[in-house]
């Protein structure tokens, strides 16, 4: 592919919350990944999504409460893996699940997943994507039919199999991640994953005893109804991707439907929710 992206250096004072700010701002703009680091973060943009005046509507930008500054360049999607080697460090979650590239050295816990992220969101290191991971750590997925909504690197779908799913399912609108979701599958020796490039559409007729949809709220709130129509009874919903302060608007687009919360995870301001259909 020769897409060429344009990547948005942010020096960030203080760093923390103004990055996760930061990110999802950017993020609901069409930027797709995202690499943190320790002045602020590093964030990417298809070039055919992107105009001059593209940060005009980030309202943290003008905050008073952060000092944020910012160059752009645009690169070749070549210096992905390189950007990744330097930037990207192991993770441990719960001293249960390692998530690594493959140029780390395997902790040997109880799960090892090994991801080379290249333009897809979706490493462990995201609050959303590590809560998620913690969601799944508790769940029986044994035998379930599993969709992975969003699926970005494939992360999700991946543990999902680990964990004994017996189908898994994994959708992303984006080329990149449909692309990297099929060489991570491939990486980890997966083979209870099939991957489809494109929405909420392909849902069509579908069943699933777990979804996972770790996006963006707006598309959360836009597709709630597929995904709640696409789970089987007793079913469960897991969702991230939007802060404490969104949860009555996720409540008001959930509950209607017949769907109970059962438990939520915070980090740093952001949650994951897990919901059962009764």
């Amino acid at each position: 592919m020769d897409n060429i992206y344009v990547a948005y250096e942010f020096v960030v004072v203080p760093r923390d919350p103004a990055t996760e700010i930061l990110v999802a701002e950017l993020g609901a703009l069409g930027f797709e990944s995202f690499v943190e680091n320790e002045t602020g973060v590093t964030a990417y943009i298809q070039k055919k999504d992107w105009n001059a005046d593209i940060l005009q509507e980030v309202f943290i930008l003008n905050s008073p409460d952060f000092q944020i500054n910012f160059d752009f360049s645009e690169i070749a999607q070549t210096n992905w893996n390189a950007e990744w080697e330097k930037n990207f460090h192991p993770i441990q979650v719960d001293e249960k699940v390692s998530v690594r590239a493959p140029f780390h050295e395997n902790p040997n816990l109880d799960f090892d997943i090994v991801i080379e992220p290249k333009m897809s969101f979706g490493t462990g290191h995201h609050e959303t994507t590590h809560m998620m991971l913690q969601h799944l750590l508790e769940l029986h997925i044994n035998n379930k039919r599993v969709l992975d909504m969003g699926c970005g690197t494939g992360i999700l779908a991946i543990f999902a199999e680990m964990k004994g799913a017996a189908v898994v399912d994994a959708i992303d609108i984006d080329p990149w991640c449909y692309e990297n979701t099929i060489e991570n599958c491939s990486r980890n020796k997966c083979k209870a994953i099939s991957v489809f490039q494109g929405d909420a559409s392909l849902l069509k007729d579908k069943e699933y005893d777990l979804i996972i949809a770790n996006i963006n709220r707006n598309i959360l709130i836009k597709d709630m109804e597929v995904y709640i129509k696409s789970l089987s009874q007793d079913g469960i919903l897991l969702l991230s991707g939007f802060y404490k302060e969104d949860i009555p608007i996720l409540e008001d687009n959930v509950v209607p439907h017949g769907m109970v919360l059962q438990k939520t995870l915070e980090r740093n301001n952001w949650v994951a929710l897990q919901y059962q259909k009764l």
